[in-house]
């Protein structure tokens, strides 16, 4: 029987980037209760250009094949880490994040190639506009309205400049086991840019 793994393709972070985050993630865990929120593991973070679920083991071949040609022709770029922000938005938050800027005409034009080869190999295209950021946490389920639109009022508060910049000189295919304690994530192909 084929085995199934939880993949997607994501732009990974280095370590500076990552302790960035950490340090933000820590100043609004100060603000905003753990009871409200619960928070990303920092060295989770990654930039996801594509999540396509649960897919057969015996695709991984084909998802990594497509992948090096969907990078063909992308060369390196740069991208900082910039602004804290809410989805949908800060009225009604479920997601807190940190926005992504740079060269972002380069970032898109490599996940909508990603997502134009990756289709070829059957996996549906995503609807939604691409909006790159980092993900730091998410409001649980059970958080009262009241202390929904105070983590909005924080989010929307806080005074969050350009606290990291990065070259990005590849993208990954990652699997993702889900834990009780959280995802862990596994690095199945790096995809070097310019290559």
């Amino acid at each position: 029987m084929n085995e199934t793994y939880r993949l997607f393709i994501a732009v990974e972070l280095p370590t500076d980037v990552l302790d960035a985050l950490g340090k933000t993630q820590s100043d609004l865990k100060q603000t905003i209760p753990s009871r409200m929120v619960r928070w990303t593991r920092t060295e989770g973070v990654h930039l996801t250009l594509k999540f396509l679920g649960d897919v057969a083991s015996d695709r991984v071949g084909d998802l990594q094949d497509g992948l090096i040609t969907a990078i063909s022709g992308h060369e390196p770029f740069s991208l900082s880490v910039e602004g804290l922000g809410c989805f949908p938005d800060s009225k009604r938050p479920r997601v807190i994040w940190i926005g992504v800027t740079g060269d972002i005409p380069r970032l898109a034009a490599l996940q909508k190639s990603v997502e134009q080869h990756i289709a070829l190999l059957g996996f549906p295209t995503e609807n939604r506009l691409f909006t790159p950021h980092l993900t730091l946490g998410r409001i649980k389920n059970h958080t009262s309205r009241d202390d929904i639109a105070r983590a909005g009022r924080i989010v929307e508060e806080y005074d969050l400049g350009m606290i990291a910049r990065w070259r990005v000189e590849s993208i990954s295919l990652m699997r993702s086991q889900l834990k009780p304690d959280g995802a862990v994530y596994m690095q199945l192909l790096e995809a070097k840019l310019g290559s």
